[in-house]
């Protein structure tokens, strides 16, 4: 199968940077996948769950508070505000849940997107 490209940059640092099967977004209006060979775009990003389909066949989601995404045929790039990487391939990173919660309900942006994805986080920490 393609793979692709995905790099999560915030100012302090790179989250994460690998070959993906596919990314969904937390678009402004709404959540978006993207596979390889996707058509060029430029979206923002509300404060959501970004869920990633590894190359291995693993799945990593970090949850951001915001910001841009630049989709190129073969390459991601999200330039985000702050992120917390919640899982890897290896499984719920669960010291990191209320970190990624507390940074979800700072964003400034719709009570219903940060409702969202808070209450994507809880099922998550309820898993456990």
């Amino acid at each position: 199968m393609n793979t692709m490209k995905l790099e999560i940059v915030t100012p302090t640092g790179l989250i994460f940077d690998g070959d993906v099967k596919m990314v969904t977004l937390p678009g402004k209006e709404g959540e978006f996948g993207v596979l390889p060979q996707h058509a060029q775009l430029v979206s923002l990003l509300d404060a959501g769950l970004i869920t990633i389909q590894n190359a291995r066949g693993g799945e990593t989601i970090v949850a951001i508070n915001g910001g841009y995404v630049k989709v190129d045929e073969n390459k991601v790039s999200c330039i985000v505000d702050g992120a917390v990487l919640i899982s890897d391939e290896s499984g719920v990173v669960a010291e990191k849940l209320e970190e990624a919660k507390e940074l979800l309900q700072k964003a400034q942006t719709s009570d219903v997107a940060i409702a969202t994805a808070v209450g994507k986080v809880e099922s998550i920490k309820k898993s456990l």
